[in-house]
């Protein structure tokens, strides 16, 4: 699996970063065949550059417990280093790369899985609930260093080329010359029983006869086509417009969100059955788009964005509690509420819906204030309570007062920031 080659990376201060990030993927682990626990990624990592599988294990253990990015770098791991006796990676070989020996059914499985893997990184905050992001960030920085300093141990050898080589290599002109003629000096260090000098007498001038190319090879005859693609792809149209059918009903589970994962899980189990019976890679179209969209929902709420909240600035100070609307909401745009101005002891309920932009609600001073921020992507300041980062950060509680006056509050931003202090 590992040799040597005349070819080594550099080293110190002259190996730049592209360089070092080119060379990783040239001589990128190799998975073995033997040795390893389950896809070999950690024993694939550790053979690599000369340290023991088990502290990869550990280190990757460690990262799904803290952060939950060990198995998103695990999966990405399978997806992208080639196998044993491989030339290619499973993700290349989906792509026509050149060939491996993962199916391109269980490649596009691997991708779906990716998404939740990410959805699960991104959790949680930058400085908080497991540090998703930078764990993730850190690992990579790891590896970088790893390669940096132990790249030039056990590179790998790669399976050769199917073409044929060339009849003519600088390594072939190089040979002394004492060896190419017996009786003399050969300025070209060549047999001269190997030349073929044109013959002016010859018909062709001494040029060997053409044979005419062959004729065009019979197009393969495409096999029976198996029945998995069609049946899975009417089973996934079922799902999908049942699921829709029940959200817009009002079933509050079925989300956007669950509709796609429903849809994507039966496209997978298609994939699955069909690479046993060579059938069904047309899902793959149907697959990976949908994997594109799942994982856009996952990682942003989407559920904001609405044609109904219109674009542009809102500003509201209402002094009366029937002015107060149930909710206040933007596509995007900055929104700004002053309930400073209400009566004491007025109770008020509402709610800041946005979608792209920031929030700012300010709050009477001693008011009892029931409150609930979350943003998908920037900061949360919600009356001392401070979160940031991506993914959903919410700050839940309730914040005591001085006057009687009661205040719920619900502030939601897709992305952008949100405030909540006292006036």
């Amino acid at each position: 699996m590992s040799g040597s080659e005349t070819h080594t990376p550099k080293r110190g201060p002259a190996a730049g970063f592209e360089h070092t990030v080119k060379d990783f993927w040239r001589s990128r682990p190799v998975r073995p065949a033997h040795g390893r626990k389950f896809a070999g990624v950690a024993a694939g990592i550790g053979y690599r550059y000369g340290i023991d599988p088990t502290v990869v294990r550990v280190a990757l253990v460690a990262a799904t417990v803290f952060g939950g990015f060990g198995v998103f770098v695990y999966l990405l791991g399978w997806l992208f280093l080639p196998q044993e006796g491989d030339s290619v990676s499973a993700f290349e070989g989906l792509i026509g790369r050149g060939r491996a020996s993962s199916s391109p059914a269980f490649a596009v499985l691997l991708l779906i899985l990716l998404f939740p893997g990410l959805s699960w990184t991104l959790s949680g905050g930058w400085l908080t609930d497991g540090t998703g992001l930078i764990g993730f960030a850190l690992m990579a920085v790891a590896l970088y260093l790893l390669h940096r300093n132990r790249g030039q141990f056990n590179r790998p050898v790669m399976p050769a080329p199917a073409h044929p080589t060339a009849a003519f290599s600088m390594a072939s002109a190089a040979t002394p010359a004492s060896t190419a003629t017996e009786g003399g000096w050969d300025p070209l260090a060549a047999d001269p029983s190997a030349w073929d000098l044109p013959n002016a007498s010859s018909p062709s001038g001494g040029l060997p006869p053409q044979s005419p190319p062959p004729p065009p090879a019979p197009p393969a005859l495409r096999g029976r086509k198996s029945k998995i693609g069609a049946a899975t792809f009417g089973i996934a149209a079922l799902v999908a417009g049942v699921g829709t059918v029940l959200g817009l009903d009002g079933e509050a589970w079925f989300t956007v969100q669950h509709v796609v994962g429903l849809t994507l899980a039966v496209v997978g189990i298609g994939l699955v059955a069909g690479s046993f019976v060579r059938g069904g890679r047309g899902l793959i179209g149907l697959a990976v788009p949908l994997a594109i969209v799942g994982m856009a929902l996952t990682t942003v709420p989407f559920e904001n964005f609405s044609v109904k909240g219109g674009v542009g600035d809102l500003s509201a100070t209402p002094s009366a509690a029937s002015e107060v609307l149930p909710e206040y909401h933007r596509s995007a745009g900055n929104i700004d509420l002053d309930l400073t101005k209400l009566p004491a002891g007025t109770p008020v309920t509402t709610k800041v819906s946005n979608g792209a932009g920031n929030s700012t609600v300010l709050v009477p001073a001693g008011a009892e204030v029931k409150v609930t921020c979350e943003t998908g992507a920037g900061d949360v300041d919600c009356l001392g309570q401070s979160r940031s980062g991506v993914g959903e950060d919410t700050v839940d509680f309730t914040s005591a007062g001085s006057t009687g006056q009661k205040i719920v509050l619900q502030v939601k931003n897709g992305v952008g920031n949100v405030e909540v202090r006292r006036g």
